[in-house]
C-alpha cells in the first residue's frame, strides 16, 4: 500500500480523520513505569470520583495507589514526568501524608504500612502478595460453622431487634481510640457487621499476640444461625473496616439519661399521669384504672389547658394524678420505653374528633397507679428494660 502524501493528509484532515505519525519512544523504562502507575491512579479517580486513601480499612490496591501518588508528588523527577498527563489536577491536591513522614519511610516501610508481607522491587509493581487483612478475612469466613444451639440465642436476637425498633437500644458507629474512648469488646455485647447482628457469647483466655497486643478467641454468634471462634482483634478490625459496622447499645446505656446532652435531650422533664373526666361509658366504668402516661419538657398545666378540645385527651377535661421530675432525659426514647412496657395494657378505643374524623389515642393505658409508680422507679434505676406489664397479674414482671 502506498504511503500517504501531504495532499492525502490534508484530505483526511478535512474528513476529520487524524493521521498519527509513527514515533520512536524516547522514554526510559523507569519513566514508562511511573506513567503507567500514574495512569492507574487516574483510572481509580475516574471510577470512584475521589483520590485513593490510606488506612487498613481500604482495599490493598487503593492503599498502594495512595502511597504511589504521595511519592510522585514528593519527587520532582517523577512529578515532571506525569505533569503533562495530569488533566484531573491530582498533583495539586494536598498530600495525604506529610513530606516529613514520607522522608522517614523507605519503600519497605511504606509497604509494611499497607500490610503487604512480600517485598516489592518497584513502587509501581505489586506481584505475588496478599494483605494481612485479606488473609484474616478469609480465615474468619472459613471458620464459620452452624450454631447447633442457636435456638437458645434466637430470643435474644429477636429482643434486640424489638428494642432497636422501639428506641430502647440504639446503634453507635464503631470508632477507634479517640482520646478517652476505646472501642473495646466484652462478652454479652451485640454488633452489626456485614448487615448481620453479631452476639459475643463468650471470650476465651487472653494471650499475647505477635504484635504485643492482648488478644483472645471469641464465641461469636451470628443472626443467620452460624458461629465462629474469631479473634477479638479480628472482630475489631472487621468492624472498623465495615462502613456500616455498628455497636448496639445496652438498654440502659444512655438512651434515657445522660451526663451530656444529645440531640433531643432536655435539661429536665416530667412524666405525668392523667385521669380522664370523659363520660364515655368505657372510661366511666374503668376511671380508676385508665391513665394517660406522657412526657413533657414544659408545664403540665399548659399541656392540658385545652384538653376538652383535643382528641389526644379524649375530648374531655383531665385530672393530674401524679408527676415525676427527671433530669437529662430524651423525651422520645423515654416515651417509647413507657409504651413498650405497658403495651399489653394499651386502651384500644376509637373516638371522633371535633370534625368527625375517627381517632385512636395512643397514650392511654389500663394500669393501676401503684404499678406506674414502680415503673418510674425502675426507669430511674435503669432496670426498666428487663420488665413488662402483665395485665393478667396487674404487675410488672421480669422478662424470662
Amino acid at each position: 500500500m502506498a504511503d500517504f502524501t501531504d495532499d492525502d493528509d490534508a484530505l483526511l484532515a478535512e474528513l476529520g480523520v487524524e493521521v498519527e505519525a509513527k514515533r520512536t519512544s524516547s522514554r526510559t523504562p523507569e519513566e514508562d513505569r511511573v506513567i503507567a502507575g500514574f495512569e492507574e491512579i487516574q483510572r481509580f479517580y475516574e471510577a470512584n470520583g475521589r483520590l485513593p486513601r490510606h488506612g487498613e480499612g481500604t482495599d490493598i490496591f487503593e492503599r498502594l495507589y495512595a502511597v504511589r501518588l504521595d511519592r510522585i508528588r514528593q519527587f520532582e523527577s517523577c512529578r515532571s514526568i506525569v505533569e503533562p498527563l495530569d488533566h484531573q489536577g491530582l498533583l495539586g491536591i494536598q498530600p495525604i501524608v506529610s513530606d516529613a513522614e514520607l522522608d522517614n519511610m523507605d519503600d519497605d516501610a511504606l509497604l509494611a504500612e499497607l500490610g503487604v508481607e512480600a517485598a516489592v522491587s518497584e513502587i509501581t509493581t505489586l506481584t505475588h502478595v496478599r494483605s494481612i487483612s485479606e488473609k484474616r478475612a478469609a480465615e474468619e469466613i472459613a471458620n464459620r460453622e452452624r450454631c447447633e444451639d442457636f435456638e437458645k440465642f434466637k430470643p435474644q436476637f429477636d429482643q434486640v431487634q424489638a428494642d432497636l425498633k422501639s428506641g430502647v437500644r440504639t446503634t453507635r458507629k464503631f470508632v477507634k481510640d479517640a482520646g478517652f474512648l476505646k472501642a473495646e469488646i466484652t462478652a454479652g455485647q451485640f454488633f452489626i457487621l456485614g448487615g448481620q447482628t453479631v452476639y459475643v457469647a463468650e471470650i476465651g483466655e487472653p494471650f499475647k499476640a505477635p504484635n504485643g497486643e492482648t488478644d483472645a478467641r471469641l464465641r461469636a454468634i451470628y443472626s443467620n444461625g452460624t458461629e465462629s471462634n474469631i479473634l477479638l482483634r479480628s472482630l475489631q478490625r472487621a468492624l472498623y473496616k465495615d462502613e456500616t459496622g455498628r455497636r448496639i447499645t445496652e438498654p440502659t446505656a444512655g438512651p434515657l439519661f445522660a451526663d451530656e446532652t444529645d440531640d433531643g435531650d432536655l435539661a429536665s422533664g416530667k412524666i405525668y399521669v392523667l385521669r380522664s373526666q370523659s363520660d364515655n361509658p368505657v372510661v366511666a366504668q374503668n376511671r380508676e384504672l385508665i391513665h394517660k402516661i406522657g412526657v413533657t419538657g414544659g408545664s403540665v398545666e399548659r399541656r392540658i389547658a385545652n384538653a376538652r378540645f383535643d382528641a389526644t385527651f379524649l375530648l374531655a377535661d383531665v385530672e393530674v394524678i401524679a408527676t415525676y421530675e427527671l433530669f437529662n432525659i430524651n423525651r422520645t426514647k423515654l416515651e417509647n420505653v413507657i409504651h413498650r412496657v405497658f403495651g399489653a395494657a394499651r386502651l384500644e378505643m376509637e373516638i371522633k374528633d371535633r370534625f368527625g374524623k375517627p381517632v385512636v389515642p395512643r397514650e392511654w393505658f389500663l394500669v393501676p397507679l401503684f404499678v406506674i409508680d414502680e415503673a418510674v422507679e425502675r426507669i430511674r434505676d435503669g432496670t426498666i428494660s428487663n420488665y413488662r406489664y402483665r395485665p393478667d397479674q396487674a404487675a410488672l414482671v421480669a422478662d424470662d
